[in-house]
C-alpha cells in the first residue's frame, strides 16, 4: 500500500524540532520520535499512537477510527481520515496528542549505540 507524500510532506516540519526517523511500516509511512513510533500515513489516512489513556477520547473525535490493522483494534492506536486534518490546525492538534503520548516515554537508543544482540547456538 502506498502513502500519501503529500500528507508526509506536511508532517515533517511539524517534527523538525524532535530526532525523527522515518521508516516503512505498516504498508505506509512511520514517523519514529526518539525511537517510538509516533505517528504515520496509510494510504491517505493519518495513523497516531496516542497511548492506552487517550484513546477513548481520540476515536469518540471526528474523522477518527479504531487503528484495524491486524482485523482487530490496536489499543492506543488510531487512523484519522483525511477530513479530520484537513487544516494545518487539524493536523497540528493530532500530532500534539500523539506526541504527548511518545514524549511520556522513555528515549530508546539508537541502532548505533545499542549492543549487537546475542545470538545462541542451537543444540
Amino acid at each position: 500500500m502506498a502513502f500519501d507524500e503529500t500528507v508526509a510532506s506536511r508532517i515533517r516540519p511539524l517534527l523538525a524540532e524532535y530526532s525523527v526517523e522515518e521508516r516503512r511500516m505498516f504498508g505506509g509511512l512511520a514517523f519514529m520520535v526518539n525511537g517510538h513510533m509516533c505517528c504515520g500515513i496509510v494510504g491517505d489516512a493519518l495513523m497516531l499512537r496516542v497511548g492506552p489513556d487517550a484513546y477513548d477520547d481520540s476515536v469518540s473525535q471526528p474523522h477518527a477510527r479504531p487503528m484495524d490493522f491486524t482485523g482487530r483494534p490496536m489499543r492506543g492506536m488510531v487512523y484519522v481520515d483525511p477530513a479530520g486534518f484537513r487544516t494545518s490546525a487539524g493536523l497540528e492538534r493530532w500530532l500534539a496528542r500523539a506526541l504527548r503520548f511518545v514524549e511520556s516515554l522513555p528515549a530508546k537508543p539508537s541502532k548505533e549505540s545499542r549492543p549487537p544482540p546475542v545470538r545462541r547456538s542451537k543444540r
